[in-house]
């Protein structure tokens, strides 16, 4: 019993159904996971109550925009659980959650079954199934209230030559249909949680990434470029097929303790510094590096390239140099060392001088928040929507969370990119705290075992709910020891390997299109000669250059659907460790993409994969026809296990397109 004077919710006395373990749900209800419209969202619950009366349970889900609920009516499955999938419609945030209740007609319905069949008097029954109408006819309306009052009048009669219409009534379709309609719904439970969707925009689930330095391309040696020798790469990157154009960080450079060639602690005069030292005399992060050009030509990059078929990208790094405008305006935001100085950045021993940290510990943090919030809804302004964030991880995860709900609040279509190579646990946070998609570990798993665990780890567990990976085989900060050491035919294989195992994926451009891989040191990740620090001169048509791949790729991805999620990820057994096998397919299974993959850059390497046939419903008898994208080549399979063999120096993978023949074609040319 309940304690003397403690007041219960109207009819939770009544409530006898009980309701757990919702998926997905994040921490409880605290964070949202992440759709694009149209994405499914397969919601399930243990549903359950005391007795064996009939349950009935439907998903509420509703648009931050509508005031009533879209019920879908959720289908139970084993050991009590149960499913339903809905679609958000719109970007922006969408809320859902679970409501059951004991349903008295159907119960009574099923039981008035079970009797008849067992021969058994249903005077009574019948009797009770005609109050159960009448009061059904109460919640209903119109006509269908008319219905049902004439139905429990007929179920109410009590001549014997009626019993068997009688029956027949209260067991038919018809009843069944009319009288659920209108179910009692006064003592239904409510799952305990709202719980909330961000429903981001196409391009944060699926696109690929180019990124070069836009100081690099000037049409003269040895000059500066600016955004309108940028422009003259859009129709290149364009062909090539990429999606997002990526600019690292384009304000004016400080001169106090700028970084020369190779990060050297003293720059030569002339030298122009590090992007990521950011602020001058010139401005701060609204401003525009003078050499690069000025807003209004800025913003002439931003819809040259939407011309093109490309969104631009900027990078946004909250940190400063010793000549931003904030640490002569806002000292306050930054922390004093005892001898007056600011404490500028350090990974100890190595030194940052060129860069000061904010400190979000200031007891001036509203302001602080406030106006680096501004910073994005400036460069929104000038038309950009999606942003890399650098080392989001060495600032406040509740900054991050406040921020990025309030710009989406006005702009849902915003994309963020969290770059954070950090612990797992702090890059999974960033994630929940809205991060549309988030750099990860992909440079450094490199055998068949580390990327079957990492992938499966990102795209089959919980983490896929609010993680969305975008793979880079390399960035300008990390040359990744198997690209140094593989030399071309490992540019291919991990190119592939980002493009098909990610919908979303990037590279460090030119580095990537010509096969860069000289370290600054023996077994460093940095680049020699790395261009954040001076202005390169690009040969893009230099011999054993990958753009042909490159494009090719992106043309696969553009044409196969399958590639455009993470979701239907299936790794399969290949009888050889350098050899990795796997599939993504289309919801309705009509585009199956398999790949495999060398992952020695050096040697040929065979096996037999052994494909997944059931799991995706090829047939397990006659031949099928495996179409490699890469080359063209069309090979015959049958059953599960079929051979491949590949050669890194000529393709060190195929992307096959499994073409499924159905028994009313005979003629296999057909698909051809």
């Amino acid at each position: 019993m309940p304690k003397k004077n403690a007041p219960l919710q109207m009819n939770q006395g009544r409530r006898r159904v009980i309701i757990e373990r919702v998926s997905p749900e994040i921490d409880g209800g605290r964070f949202p996971i992440k759709r694009v419209p149209g994405e499914p969202v397969e919601v399930q619950a243990d549903i359950f109550a005391d007795g064996h009366d009939v349950i009935s349970a439907v998903l509420l889900f509703r648009s931050a925009l509508e005031l009533t609920w879209t019920e879908l009516p959720m289908e139970p499955l084993a050991n009590d659980r149960w499913r339903a999938i809905f679609r958000p419609r719109e970007q922006g945030t969408c809320t859902y959650t679970v409501e059951a209740w004991l349903d008295h007609f159907k119960s009574w319905q099923r039981d008035l079954g079970k009797k008849t069949a067992a021969g058994q008097d249903v005077t009574v029954e019948l009797q009770v199934g005609s109050a159960l109408l009448i009061a059904t006819a109460q919640r209903a309306t119109g006509s269908n209230a008319d219905t049902l009052r004439d139905w429990a009048a007929q179920l109410a009669e009590t001549a014997p030559e009626t019993l068997r219409r009688r029956i027949d009534l209260a067991l038919s379709e018809t009843v069944t249909e009319l009288a659920t309609t209108y179910p009692d719904r006064s003592s239904s439970t409510f799952y305990a949680h709202e719980l909330r969707v961000t429903v981001d925009p196409l391009r944060a689930r699926y696109g690929a990434w180019y990124e070069l330095f836009p100081r690099s391309f000037a049409s003269e040696p040895g000059a500066h470029g600016t955004f309108r020798d940028c422009e003259a790469q859009l129709p290149r990157i364009s062909e090539m097929g990429f999606d997002v154009l990526y600019l690292p960080p384009i304000h004016p450079i400080g001169t106090a303790f700028r970084k020369g060639k190779n990060n050297n602690p003293t720059a030569e005069p002339g030298e122009p510094g590090s992007p990521w030292g950011i602020g001058s005399r010139e401005g701060g992060h609204k401003a525009v590096h003078p050499q690069l050009g000025t807003l209004e030509t800025f913003r002439h990059l931003v819809e040259k390239a939407r011309q093109f078929g490309l969104e631009l990208a900027m990078d946004i790094a909250f940190q400063c140099s010793p000549d931003h405008p904030y640490v002569r305006e806002h000292p306050e935001w930054f922390i004093k060392r005892p001898d007056g100085s600011i404490q500028y950045a350090e990974n100890p021993p190595k030194k940052y001088q060129d860069i000061y940290p904010l400190n979000f510990e200031t007891e001036h943090w509203e302001e602080l928040w406030e106006e680096l919030k501004s910073v994005f809804e400036f460069w929104i302004a000038q038309g950009v929507l999606i942003f890399r964030v650098d080392n989001p991880h060495t600032k406040s995860l509740r900054f991050w969370e406040w921020l990025i709900t309030e710009i989406k609040i006005e702009h849902p279509e915003a994309i963020f990119l969290s770059e954070a190579f950090t612990r797992p646990k702090l890059m999974y946070y960033l994630a929940k705290t809205g991060f549309s998609q988030s750099y990860n570990y992909f440079p450094w798993r490199n055998s068949k075992e580390e990327l079957t665990e990492y992938l499966t780890e990102v795209t089959r567990t919980e983490v896929r709910e609010y993680f969305r990976p975008n793979l880079w085989p390399n960035t300008p900060d990390i040359l990744p020891q198997s690209l140094q050491a593989g030399g071309r035919p490992a540019f291919m294989s991990r190119f592939i390997l980002a493009a098909t195992l990610g919908a979303s994926y990037g590279i460090y451009g030119p580095a990537y299109e010509l096969c860069e891989n000289t370290p600054r040191v023996r077994g460093a990740e940095e680049y020699i000669n790395s261009e954040k620090y001076e202005i390169k001169k690009w040969d893009l048509n230099a011999p054993g250059n990958i753009t042909g791949l490159i494009a090719k790729t992106n043309q696969i991805r553009k044409e196969n659907t399958a590639l455009h999620s993470n979701d239907r990820l299936l790794f399969h057994p290949v009888d050889n460790t350098q050899l990795i096998a796997y599939s993504k397919h289309s919801e309705d299974f009509e585009n199956i993409i398999l790949t495999v993959v060398n992952l020695d850059p050096h040697h040929t390497q065979s096996g037999w994969v052994e494909l997944a046939v059931d799991q995706l419903k090829i047939p397990t008898s006659g031949n099928y026809q495996v179409h490699d994208l890469l080359t063209g080549a069309r090979y015959l399979w049958s059953g599960m296990r079929n051979y491949v063999e590949l050669n890194p120096s000529f393709f060190p993978a195929h992307v096959f397109r499994i073409r499924r023949k159905t028994r009313s074609e005979r003629d296999f040319d057909y698909y051809l």
